[in-house]
């Protein structure tokens, strides 16, 4: 088994988590109090990436969950009351080396331990600093496993906080060292596809953690389901990242029909297909139009014929060579898992390397040098024991960061070979 150890911080990424157990744990057929109520052997037949059985039959979502007290009294911990035994970590941001230990004994049963995976927003204050520092701890601890984050990054329109542009450059700088693979989320792409696809006049964020959840259902499915192709966290690094610090992934999910029109729309592979790839389905402010694709990844689920979803891959990449980098040849993959989501015939879920992604790191980085040159809020920082140099530093590895992606999507493939020309001539 490909064990995964699940943990989520601060009240956007408690929240994201407990809707994405619900959904797993609605998937799997795990009820309200951790026994097996499905109708499929394949709901078992991987159960223990995500779950521990315990004694009487019941199954244990490996599940860690971080917050301050101050967050904790807030809905979040009611919100996962629901989902069967969590195992619930309060703490303040000093109490790292709980977190550790906690980790540490969750993994000491594990047979064939494959990696973490974190949910945590950048703008606050648990999810950036604690998760961004127990994510550089865990690094430490076990360099050799994956490291899977979905990030809530600050949107461009809503804001929660003055402050998040400092917040998020921080934990970008520590995300870029220490976590493998990013899936990128914000709040204004998913109001938008709430208003403009799914039709709803006042989106609440349900609705929003409802399409989280969705996603990271896709994502990982493959890992808990035996499928026609299977893939796993490494794998789809592998297939993903060209170059290691590139690991920041748009990511979409289809489809998504308003309940008015859904009577109205079949459900086919190109139907699916062509809803992925559009640029209105990515769940981050940065449109894949401005840039080109490095490497993209799609999973569908259902029963379907792989020839056709092959098919429809390469078409789309026939269609639109000029939104693909050409110097990486066959950089799409795709995978099949053969169990559909809960209500669906069919579905599929999209992950994309895209250049365009350096909107959203300029978009940060300018709201913090225009408060950073003026030392703006900086004090709080600073009174807490952090220096300015840190913030220098941030700043600078997101400007090399927006940078190496511009170098790559401005790249050709004559270029990079006349450039190996000039090294074997020197040599």
């Amino acid at each position: 088994m490909r064990e995964i150890l699940h943990i989520q911080g601060g009240q956007c990424g408690n929240q994201i988590g407990a809707k994405f157990w619900e959904v797993i744990c609605d998937e799997h057929g795990i009820d309200g109090t951790g026994r097996y109520a499905g109708d499929s052997d394949l709901q078992l037949e991987r159960i223990n990436v995500y779950y521990n059985e315990a004694s009487g039959g019941r199954f244990v979502p490996r599940a860690g969950l971080m917050s301050q007290r101050l967050d904790l009294g807030s809905a979040v911990p009611r919100g996962v009351r629901s989902v069967p035994n969590i195992s619930s970590l309060q703490m303040s941001n000093f109490a790292c080396v709980l977190s550790l230990s906690f980790v540490n004994n969750s993994l000491a049963l594990f047979a064939s331990f494959t990696g973490f995976q974190v949910c945590h927003s950048l703008g606050g204050g648990t999810g950036s600093g604690m998760g961004t520092l127990l994510i550089s701890k865990i690094r430490e601890e076990y360099p050799d496993r994956m490291m899977l984050t979905f990030s809530v990054f600050p949107s461009p329109k809503v804001s929660d906080t003055v402050v998040e542009p400092y917040n998020a450059t921080l934990s970008v700088h520590q995300l870029v060292e220490n976590a493998d693979e990013c899936m990128v989320l914000d709040n204004e792409a998913l109001y938008d596809i709430c208003f403009r696809t799914l039709k709803l006049a006042t989106p609440s964020f349900g609705d929003l953690n409802h399409l989280i959840s969705a996603t990271m259902s896709g994502v990982t499915c493959c890992l808990r389901f035996p499928g026609q192709l299977n893939s796993d966290l490494r794998k789809l690094a592998v297939n993903l990242i060209p170059f290691p610090r590139l690991h920041f992934f748009m990511v979409g999910f289809a489809p998504l029909t308003s309940r008015g029109s859904q009577m109205y729309r079949a459900l086919t592979v190109p139907e699916l297909t062509q809803q992925m790839w559009d640029a209105k389905n990515m769940m981050c402010a940065a449109d894949p139009r401005h840039g080109r694709y490095l490497t993209a990844s799609a999973c569908f689920r259902g029963k379907m014929s792989t020839k056709e979803v092959d098919e429809q891959m390469l078409n789309v990449q026939n269609k639109n060579s000029s939104y693909f980098v050409e110097w990486i040849p066959n950089n799409v993959k795709s995978s099949v898992c053969d169990m559909p989501p809960r209500g669906l015939k069919m579905a599929g879920t999209f992950v994309g390397n895209s250049t365009s992604i350096q909107e959203m790191f300029r978009r940060v980085s300018e709201q913090f040098t225009a408060m950073f040159r003026r030392k703006a809020f900086l004090h709080w920082y600073t009174g807490e024991g952090m220096d300015e140099m840190e913030f220098t530093e941030a700043e600078s590895n997101m400007n090399d960061l927006v940078a190496e992606y511009q170098q790559y999507q401005d790249a050709t493939a004559e270029e990079e070979y006349d450039e190996e020309e000039e090294e074997e001539r020197d040599a």
